[in-house]
């Protein structure tokens, strides 16, 4: 059976940015009637890609092509009269204006010099009644669900463009029965021979909707196949860069004997945020947490943190039910979290070291109980010692550490309040060889020390190395957790590529 044809292509691909390679000859071909599924781990150059087939950024090199004649996308309007329609996960329409506004916002029907309202929503109606959708145009956008909303910006996106549609991180915010309707509407489109880009985290979708998937790996191409050829495991693979067959036991951290696991979360979750789990840990323990990103992982920290607030479940400490309303309340029982993002959620940059040292204690005695300057200046001098902080002076503004110095910067912030909980996400992305080290030894040593962890890595070998379990999501679920000689980065693997089956181990 012939292949469709070839509505876009992207051809050796490259773009920089200050000297930084996001994309390098990268090659990506969307075809008629077809889903074309684009994944990638942070960094892939996903977000780049699009942004330069849709006119946002130019390419440094290579060639687009649409029905075989070359194209130069100047930005998104262009991009939109060549056919070329994108509908973000975050809604980029005009909540305060009605559906019909919505859907004709700079195209509206005119008589006598004015809006033809009636008119307008007699069109809005029969745009909707393409996609089984029958509601009040009149009404405000913001009256209407995130599912219908996405809907709104598809039809919108489709009737001004019609060849090419781009649908980056969809279903995020849906829950299962709206993203079936959402793939309804995807299937019919492919129907009517679009060209369709899905951007998503989730591996089960892809296999629901897509025929065929191209990954990037660190701004290159990693591979290209139909779904039906690309077992899961072997996309898995794809994405972590690492086979089945390089997946080896390698040096592990041992476990020590029976442990009394004083902090306990049952039944904890948040809506369509990460679906409800059980969690115990004890001093000298460390979890590790594995998972594709958008498996749920960075959601758990936030939920076990008190950043997102759970609506199910319970948490308890020494068995004595605890309450974790807020990030201070998560601070006061003796919480800790390195975030994921440390630019942006964890260092404060046009402050001093001393003072991102200082904030977490400060926090906990509370602003009315300040902390001297030389106080702090102790407290900072001890922790730049002994975690080998490399800065001339902790009045330096911490924006001017290296991104490993300022990992443990944030890292201080938290060994300050002398925790019983930590919890570090992504401690060693983005910093280098030689404090991605000193990082993981760090996190031996404190567990060395009786401190409970939960460190949540990309790094599959970093989680086998130094974790007494493991935790592995998907798809927003906890799927299993490891243990004793099941814990290597085959059974990990496996674990994130399996359909359905929990393994407990």
């Amino acid at each position: 059976m012939a292949e469709p044809p070839i509505l876009l292509s992207a051809e050796g691909i490259s773009k920089s940015f200050l000297g930084f390679r996001a994309l390098e000859g990268v090659d990506l071909h969307i075809r008629a009637g077809e889903v074309h599924a684009l994944l990638g781990e942070n960094g892939a150059g996903k977000s780049t890609l699009i942004k330069v087939l849709t006119g946002v950024h130019q390419p440094d090199s290579g060639t687009i092509r649409l029905n075989g004649e070359q194209i130069s996308v100047r930005d998104a309007q262009q991009a939109q009269k060549l056919g070329i329609g994108t509908v973000y996960q975050e809604v980029n329409l005009l909540p305060n204006l009605s559906v019909a506004e919505n859907l004709y916002i700079g195209r509206q029907p005119m008589r006598f010099g004015l809006i033809n309202r009636r008119e307008m929503d007699k069109n809005a109606r029969a745009l909707l009644a393409q996609y089984d959708i029958d509601i009040d145009v009149s009404a405000d956008l913001a009256s209407y669900s995130v599912a219908v909303q996405q809907l709104i910006a598809i039809a919108r996106a489709v009737d001004i463009s019609g060849k090419i549609l781009i649908l980056d991180e969809p279903t995020a915010s849906l829950d299962r029965h709206e993203v079936e309707v959402l793939f309804t509407v995807i299937r019919r489109l492919k129907a009517r021979g679009l060209g369709i880009v899905f951007i998503t985290h989730f591996l089960d979708q892809v296999y629901a909707v897509s025929d065929r998937v191209t990954v990037l790996r660190n701004g290159k191409l990693a591979g290209t196949s139909l779904c039906v050829d690309l077992p899961k495991l072997d996309l898995v693979s794809l994405m972590l860069g690492r086979t089945l067959a390089e997946a080896t036991h390698g040096s592990r951290r041992q476990e020590t004997g029976p442990v009394h696991r004083e902090i306990s979360f049952k039944g904890f979750g948040l809506g369509r945020s990460v679906a409800p789990f059980d969690l115990e840990i004890g001093r000298g323990e460390v979890v590790g947490v594995a998972g594709l990103l958008g498996s749920g992982r960075t959601e758990t920290a936030k939920l076990l943190f008190g950043i997102d607030i759970a609506d199910s479940g319970t948490a308890s400490i020494d068995g004595k039910p605890v309450k974790i309303g807020s990030p201070r309340d998560a601070i006061k029982l003796g919480f800790g979290l390195c975030p994921e993002d440390r630019k942006t959620d964890g260092i404060i940059g046009d402050l001093s070291v001393r003072e991102n040292i200082a904030l977490a204690l400060q926090a906990r005695r509370g602003w009315f109980n300040r902390m001297r300057q030389s106080e702090q200046r102790a407290l900072a001098d001890r922790f730049v010692k002994a975690l080998d902080i490399r800065t001339s002076d902790i009045e330096k503004p911490v924006k001017f550490l290296s991104g490993g110095n300022q990992q443990k910067v944030i890292l201080a912030r938290w060994l300050a309040t002398e925790p019983r909980f930590l919890i570090l996400d992504e401690p060693t992305r983005g910093i280098d060889v030689g404090a991605h080290a000193e990082i993981i030894q760090l996190i031996n040593r404190l567990c060395d020390d009786g401190m409970a962890l939960l460190v949540i890595s990309s790094e599959i070998e970093e989680i086998v190395a130094y974790s007494t379990r493991v935790r592995v999501l998907r798809d927003r679920e906890h799927q299993g957790e490891l243990t004793g000689a099941s814990i290597d980065t085959g059974t990990i693997m496996r674990t994130i590529a399996a359909d359905s089956a929990r393994i407990e181990a």
